[in-house]
């Protein structure tokens, strides 16, 4: 794996124009200061709970959230500065998104015209569509016309069979057998070993160890840690974020232990760390919301982690 970033976002805060009452317009923001980074050749796999801002990084980076979207910080790839125009240029090509649901397929077109997309040929999705279980009649198919499942494997199909050079997969796995399932992630794997980065949203942790280099885990719009899949894999004590390690408790094989609390909404989000009305470590201190910071070969945004 290089060490080299192919992705680089840096203190990224997205907020939203709404209207409340009366057609008081206000600003919810919905990410704050915000940074990770995908390298060349790994998988980084962001974790979190719904809500935590994880797809709208996604949109974010491929420039694709709604009009009333406001986004701050900074936004590398390979290097450079991600300018709208860029993103306008590389998405589909040089950066595609394997989104979650089947209505970002078009609905007017055969789904293996689609899966082919401008530079994959007719061999190239007919093995794409075998190796994940899709009969050869399914190439004919219109989007509506697939079921839940079939849907998710072809749309994993889309990213597979490109050139991209980043890949940003948004809950690939949801509805597919297991072996599909592993089949989907070792492709993936097979990607960022030929030296590309994969960006993996997903809820299955359990299923992203196995197979991603880093994780990132999410809070309230915000990163709260960022290490090693080997961290997870040897136990609490080698995490560093109290949300972290309640995590790693809540899995199934962990022993399930759920935290008190829920995280808060986007529009009451508590001054300082947002973790701090459900933390037991919680001071005077945590009331100044602290900065990401390089710990045990991982990084951290807590003043008490160890």
């Amino acid at each position: 794996m290089s060490t080299a970033n192919m992705l680089d976002v840096r203190n990224l805060s997205v907020s939203f124009q709404m209207y409340g009452q009366g057609l008081e317009q206000k600003e919810i923001k919905v990410i704050s200061d915000l940074s990770v980074t995908v390298r060349k050749g790994e998988i980084l796999a962001v974790a979190g709970s719904s809500g935590s801002g994880k797809s709208l990084l996604a949109h974010a980076i491929l420039g694709i959230l709604p009009n009333n979207a406001r986004v701050n910080g900074e936004i590398l790839y390979c290097d450079k500065i991600l300018t709208v125009e860029q993103q306008q240029k590389l998405r589909g090509k040089e950066m595609t998104l394997v989104p979650q649901s089947v209505e970002y397929l078009d609905p007017l077109m055969h789904v293996g015209k689609q899966v082919m997309g401008v530079g994959g040929s007719k061999e190239q999705q007919e093995a794409v569509f075998k190796k994940y279980g899709l009969v050869d009649a399914v190439k004919k198919m219109y989007p509506f016309q697939l079921s839940g499942g079939m849907a998710r494997r072809v749309l994993v199909s889309t990213a597979v069979i490109s050139d991209a050079r980043l890949i940003i997969a948004d809950e690939p796995t949801p509805g597919l057998s297991k072996e599909i399932a592993q089949t989907a992630m070792g492709h993936f794997r097979s990607l960022a070993d030929e030296g590309r980065g994969v960006m993996l949203i997903t809820h299955d942790l359990d299923l992203a160890l196995t197979y991603a280099d880093r994780i990132a885990v999410f809070y309230a719009g915000t990163t709260v840690e960022i290490a090693d899949a080997e961290d997870f894999r040897s136990g609490a004590d080698a995490l560093r974020h109290p949300y972290t390690k309640a995590l790693w408790r809540a899995m199934p094989q962990n022993g399930f232990q759920p935290i008190e609390g829920t995280q808060p909404y986007a529009g009451n989000l508590p001054k300082g760390c947002l973790f701090a009305p459900r933390c037991h470590h919680r001071t005077k201190e945590c009331e100044q919301r602290p900065a990401i910071r390089p710990l045990r070969g991982g990084e951290v945004c807590c003043i008490h982690a160890t």
